[in-house]
């Protein structure tokens, strides 16, 4: 299940998404997941989804590798739904002992299950599609009109790419660790949900042990290479907008506009 994480995790290809600059997908990341909390019925999601299948489909990653991304939230959604399911009050469709699930209530609970999975897919395409550095750059820049004000966007831009660009290697180190244990013995995957839990309480010292070492290691791998932050920082290549970067914003913005129009009804009023 620690592999099956995509968060952080770039595919590497040479697509047209993978060509875009960073700040044009950072900010269809935000639009995105904003248009995701203006739908408020199962048709907006038919555009969400149709947006969504076009850009996977573009940028040649596979949907098998993004669905396994899907496995390690699994109970979260379970529960998500269950909740959604039983605590929504309105018309009763089945009653289960002192439970009863209601019409508005199994509604709710498909409604903010697909928000969850197409929220966790469509995040996760960003760093799939990006390169750290790529990312840390396009953050940077977005940023950067507040320096204005103090805002330290280099260095805000690099401790998130950071703590991106480690779930991998932690997660990596995790599994590494969880081999060694059961190794010698160790049982993660016997009992019920509490026992597995308490179980994965030994992984959390060495774990931290090795992100701390991690740590060090790239503190002292930036200070040999003399990194003095943002200030006079220069780069090897320049970022900068172009025709295919104007075509996707564009096509962003009726995107958004799409999502609005569908949010406020008036799609009903067009048919």
């Amino acid at each position: 299940m620690i592999r099956d994480i995509t968060l952080g995790q770039y595919y590497p290809g040479n697509s047209w998404i993978h060509q875009l600059d960073a700040r044009v997908k950072i900010i269809w990341t935000f639009v995105y997941i904003i248009s995701l909390f203006l739908i408020q019925d199962f048709w907006g999601y038919l555009i969400i989804l149709a947006t969504l299948g076009l850009i996977v489909g573009v940028s040649k990653v596979p949907p098998s590798f993004m669905l396994r991304g899907l496995k390690p939230i699994f109970l979260i959604i379970v529960f998500t739904f269950t909740i959604n399911m039983f605590m929504t009050k309105g018309t009763p469709l089945i009653e289960i002992g002192f439970l009863t699930i209601t019409r508005e209530g199994f509604r709710n609970a498909l409604f903010m299950g697909t928000r969850l999975v197409l929220l966790i897919i469509g995040s996760s395409l960003l760093t799939l599609v990006t390169k750290p550095i790529n990312l840390t750059d396009g953050i940077e820049k977005l940023l950067s009109p507040g320096q204005k004000i103090g805002i330290p966007a280099h260095e805000l831009a690099m401790m998130m790419t950071i703590a991106l660009r480690f779930i991998p290697t932690l997660l990596e180190e995790t599994d590494k660790i969880m081999k060694a244990q059961m190794a010698r013995g160790a049982d993660f995957e016997s009992g019920n949900i509490m026992k597995r839990a308490k179980s994965l309480i030994p992984l959390l010292v060495p774990l931290f042990i090795s992100a701390f070492r991690i740590a060090q290691d790239l503190a002292m791998a930036m200070e040999a290479r003399c990194y003095r932050g943002g200030s006079h920082r220069t780069r090897m290549n320049g970022i900068k907008l172009k025709k295919k970067d104007a075509v996707a914003l564009a096509f962003t913005a009726i995107y958004l506009f799409a999502v609005i129009l569908q949010g406020q009804g008036i799609y009903k009023m067009l048919l």
